[in-house]
């Protein structure tokens, strides 16, 4: 796991300047210095500089230091991430007579490349982020992971092609500070994050999950996708029960056991839920000694998540560390906002940063059972959707009332089902919108200010939605939704999330869940396998009986218990206050001051605005850390 970043000149003819281009790259990797503390590297040769932090994972000799070549030098790349089946690739590529410098997954990349040029991506099983200098074609491939786990954002320019793996990393090593992305900002407040390939700035880009990136100097990047997830059902006779648990068993035991190779302390998060007790149980059938599983709280919250932790760490004799934290919210928050580099209210966040801190005192590898929810439908919202369509299905003398009541119900905690009551006759893309919003469209209508008008009328983000939920090829509900998940909120919320957390503490955490051959194979089975009635994920139930305690597996989802409430109530209050309704944000146009000030007052009455004033609170962060920061 590591951090890279590079820069190739718009023309061919020059060589990098190394008084300038490659000082910006050297920026950039020390802007990434937490994500590879233990050596730095760089490249340059004509037009092109690359920048590499190393966290040794594999292979700890400095001959496993990047970047990497290949035999003559003509092939040069930087990774980030790993790659769990290298041991067969490099047996292969040695066979065909290449010759390896050191034991490195990455290096397998440079040999694989000169057989195969940038097809090779779809050779890789893992998590990664990379970018390869062929020098004899004089071209630069970038490339990312398919299900989106390793970060790589990118900037064209006049000057040339810039990228890095976080945003915050490469805005520093722009000559010129790029201007906020409105209409990034629009989706931003609807979904709590950024979706790709937007970011919050103008002119920067994520690379999407799955795809490549093209660019030769001067020439304009092209962009192309590798890899789509299939949710087409498998022909033929419906998939027997039996005959599904076994291979979801079996390809969820294959995932684990390749995410334990490292040369380095292996662990896992431990919260208690089916998904990482999965992984710890068979974490800990493989492994000779107890395996350390770590677990956070907070105060003043629902504790029942460490009970179970607890349960699934003494079956298994784990080496278990609990933790409550009680967390310095004034300075962690913007701490965050500056690591994300642009707004993500997603404020599980914070559990995620104080649980990976923890964790890295200890391993420098830990896994976690991220993905479960996207590949077998574990989210509440699946169920919604499922309850709405049967509804629809009603005659309207009996389903106009009952929504009727559902959109009165009262008080703030109730908010959710309301927006359930009132939208349940909408399109399906716009009703699962109102069952992930932050602010819904209505909520912006009443909140924007005239900066924000123009992007609220073109409602992209219910758009997006309607174009993927079209485009895909799943023939259920369950199924339909999953692909939509998997492409949005999966690779820009979850596993954005954990990896700025995590790697801000130099810590890899690796997902079995989102293995790709196993999210291959679960895609394809049938809804009723992953929801069954109104329960999730009841193959993976199905699969793990012997695993997992009963209590466990049948219990109701709970994500992390956040006092998200109080924070805004007590920790954050005056904070939120003076930044929500202070002069320079009054100055932006963006909200309208009334709307604010009344979210606030309502708040503090004991209305539970939480969310919603946090994700206006990071919003402001931003602009004070990154917009501000352009005009001065």
């Amino acid at each position: 796991m590591c951090g890279i970043c590079g820069f190739l000149a718009s023309d061919p003819a020059r060589a990098v300047d190394l008084a300038g281009d490659l000082v910006g790259v050297r920026r950039m990797a020390a802007a990434l210095a937490h994500r590879g503390p233990d050596a730095e590297g760089f490249y340059h040769d004509g037009p092109v500089a690359l920048g590499h932090r190393r966290l040794s994972i594999i292979d700890l000799s400095p001959e496993g230091n990047q970047p990497i070549a290949n035999e003559d030098g003509s092939v040069v790349a930087v990774v980030n991430g790993e790659i769990y089946n290298f041991a067969e690739l490099r047996a292969g590529l040695e066979r065909h007579g290449h010759r390896f410098r050191s034991r490195s997954d990455s290096e397998v990349l440079v040999h694989l490349y000169e057989e195969q040029g940038p097809d090779c991506v779809t050779a890789l099983r893992g998590m990664f982020a990379f970018a390869l200098w062929d020098a004899r074609a004089r071209r630069l491939v970038i490339g990312r992971d398919r299900v989106g786990k390793k970060p790589l954002y990118y900037a064209a320019r006049p000057e040339g092609f810039w990228f890095a793996s976080e945003l915050q990393a490469l805005w520093r090593a722009l000559p010129e500070k790029p201007e906020a992305d409105l209409e990034a900002i629009d989706q931003y407040l609807t979904l709590q994050y950024v979706p790709a390939p937007r970011t919050a700035f103008q002119g920067i880009h994520k690379l999407p999950a799955a795809h490549q990136l093209i660019v030769t100097p001067g020439g304009t990047p092209v962009v192309r996708r590798y890899w789509q997830l299939d949710f087409t059902p498998y022909p033929g006779p419906p998939i027997r029960e039996a005959e599904a648990v076994a291979e979801v068993r079996s390809l969820i035991e294959e995932a684990v056991r390749i995410r334990r190779v490292a040369d380095v302390p292996v662990g896992a998060f431990l919260s208690g839920g089916i998904d990482s007790s999965t992984v710890v149980a068979l974490l800990a059938r493989e492994s000779s000694q107890p395996v350390k599983t770590f677990s956070i709280s907070f105060p003043a919250t629902d504790h029942s998540e460490a009970v179970f932790a607890r349960m699934v760490a003494e079956r298994y004799g784990t080496d278990h560390e609990e933790l409550t934290v009680t967390p310095d919210m004034v300075n962690v928050l913007p701490e965050l906002v500056r690591r994300y580099g642009e707004p993500f209210a997603d404020a599980s966040a914070v559990p995620t940063y104080y649980l990976s801190e923890m964790t890295r005192r200890k391993v420098v590898v830990a896994l976690s059972g991220d993905g479960g929810d996207e590949a077998f439908a574990g989210y509440h919202r699946y169920s919604l959707e499922r309850v709405s369509r049967a509804l629809l299905r009603l005659p309207g003398v009996v389903r106009v009332p009952f929504q009727r009541l559902i959109a009165n119900l009262p008080g703030g905690g109730l908010r959710p089902a309301r927006e359930f009551g009132a939208h349940l006759a909408e399109p399906a893309p716009d009703r699962y919108l109102y069952l992930l919003a932050h602010f819904t469209q209505s909520d912006k209508e009443q909140l924007v200010g005239p900066a924000l008008r123009e992007q609220l009328a073109r409602n992209t983000v219910a758009a997006d939605f309607a174009r993927l939920l079209a485009s895909s090829h799943a023939t259920d509900p369950v199924n339909q939704l999953l692909d939509l998940d998997v492409q949005t909120y999966l690779q820009d919320d979850i596993l954005t999330k954990v990896d700025i957390a995590s790697m801000a503490h130099a810590l890899e955490v690796r997902a079995p869940f989102v293995d790709h051959v196993l999210l291959e194979h679960v895609a394809r089975l049938p809804g009723k396998l992953k929801l069954r009635g109104l329960r999730g994920k009841y193959i993976l139930r199905q699969a793990v009986r012997d695993l997992v305690p009963r209590e466990i597996r049948e219990r109701r989802k709970k994500g992390f218990s956040l006092p998200l409430g109080r924070w805004m109530r007590e920790d954050l209050a005056d904070m939120s206050r003076d930044l929500l309704t202070g002069a320079k944000t009054r100055s932006r146009g963006l909200f309208n001051p009334l709307a604010v000030e009344r979210l606030l007052d309502e708040h503090k009455a004991g209305v539970n605005h939480g969310v919603r004033l946090w994700n206006l609170l990071v919003l402001e962060l931003w602009y004070r850390e990154f917009v501000d920061s352009r005009a001065a």
